[in-house]
């Protein structure tokens, strides 16, 4: 096990800067353009394949890493350059680990490639979970996933909302309930591949941040999938669904309940660094035009009212990353979250980027305001940290919940 540590290694270093330097020399550029177009940026997409930072390879070696800080680290650097741009290159990673999670060897080897495409041909996945009337209550999931065994076909049927990529995904997965009586244990992941009868996009959403990130609903429609495409396959399926038959029956389900929060609590310290990494482009704007902008004779840094908002904006900035790294080192060393430190660091570094991002538009006072200056963009991109992965309502929720000794629902 790896011990904590807030110091970089020389490895970790030279990917950091790496990263930093695509982030500067080609995500910031093109920032503006695709947020005013509201499209997925391919050809970004494209150069970040090209280099290898758009690939199964480099997700999964920052995933292994054994100090945790790999995937913090990535986050942080992307968001740096632009949220939606760098959600549009993490997103399809959500469908990719739902499949390395749950698929068998088989699985894996067919459809991650698939999702990714190649340098030439890029290609994205979009990871299908939550409903209209499901979000946060993950247990109330309508869309349903039927076994035709004369076929050997799963039929799905049901809308799914605010997936990213979804519709232009090049594959889908999709979660759908299988067993209601069981909750959030009752459900399933399947893969739909392309091209498949029945599966189209609905609505896409005209955001207020995270523009150049594709959200849309997911329409299924009797989508018939062959059973290879259940993740983990029809034998594990039945076993892990009579076990959690027999826990229900003998802790009246509370045990199920916290099982499928648990798994949740483990990756909301990605979204705490994709947090941190917009609230502190945001910091390094106000900073520098603090240093360089003058009123009545001398810089406006040279003001308490100013000096201090910038000192907060650190301090808050650097404390949510520490709350992210020690749940991301937790996390990849199996200690549990006996806190709820998953939802500590996303809670708080959600609420540090909403806040720091008005604090920078405050100090640019009106040029903070227009779109000359892009921390009017940081700002409505910020907004999202403290809804999706869980709303910042939620964190508190099973925090306080943890903290008493109570279930988690």
């Amino acid at each position: 096990m790896a011990e904590f540590t807030m110091e970089l290694n020389d490895e970790q270093k030279e990917v950091r800067d790496w990263l930093h330097g695509f982030a500067a020399d080609v995500i910031r550029p093109a920032a503006a353009e695709w947020d005013e177009r509201e499209e997925t940026p391919w050809p970004v997409i494209q150069e970040a394949a090209k280099v290898g930072i758009y690939s199964l390879d480099f997700y999964a070696q920052q995933y292994f890493d054994p100090t945790g800080l790999g995937i913090p680290m990535a986050m942080e650097e992307l968001f740096w350059g632009d949220a939606g741009i760098a959600l549009s290159i993490v997103g399809t990673g959500l469908a990719a680990v739902g499949v390395l999670a749950n698929g068998t060897e088989e699985q894996i080897g067919t459809w991650i490639p698939q999702m990714y495409g190649d340098q030439n041909d890029v290609k994205v996945a979009a990871f299908c979970s939550s409903e209209p009337d499901a979000g946060s209550d993950v247990a109330s999931m309508r869309t349903r996933a039927v076994y035709d065994e004369a076929k050997d076909e799963w039929v799905i049927n049901g809308t799914k909302t605010w997936a990213t990529n979804g519709g232009i995904a090049n594959v889908h997965v999709v979660v759908a309930c299988v067993d209601p009586e069981l909750g959030s244990k009752g459900h399933a992941s399947f893969i739909v591949p392309p091209g498949t009868p029945g599966l189209a996009q609905g609505q896409k959403f005209k955001k207020h941040g995270i523009r150049a990130s594709h959200t849309a609903e997911v329409i299924l429609d009797n989508v018939r999938v062959p059973g290879s495409c259940l993740l983990g396959g029809k034998e594990k399926l039945d076993e892990r669904l009579a076990r959690a038959r027999e826990k229900a029956k003998a802790a009246g389900g509370e045990r199920v309940k916290n099982a499928a929060m648990a798994t949740f609590e483990a990756s909301r310290p990605a979204v705490g660094a994709m947090a941190v990494g917009t609230a502190r482009a945001a910091y390094e704007v106000a900073l520098d035009y603090a240093r360089t902008r003058e009123q009545f004779g001398r810089p406006i840094i040279d003001n308490q009212g100013v000096a201090f908002q910038l000192a907060d904006m650190r301090t808050q900035i650097d404390a949510a990353r520490l709350l992210v790294w020690r749940a991301s080192w937790m996390a990849v060393n199996g200690r549990p979250f006996t806190a709820a430190e998953g939802s500590m660091s996303k809670l708080f570094a959600s609420e540090t980027a909403k806040k720091v991002t008005a604090q920078a538009i405050q100090i640019l006072g009106g040029n903070g305001y227009t779109r000359e200056y892009p921390v009017e963009r940081m700002h409505r991109d910020s907004a999202i940290y403290t809804i999706f992965e869980g709303t910042s309502e939620i964190q508190r929720l099973v925090i306080a919940r943890t903290l008493a000794g109570m279930p988690i629902r």
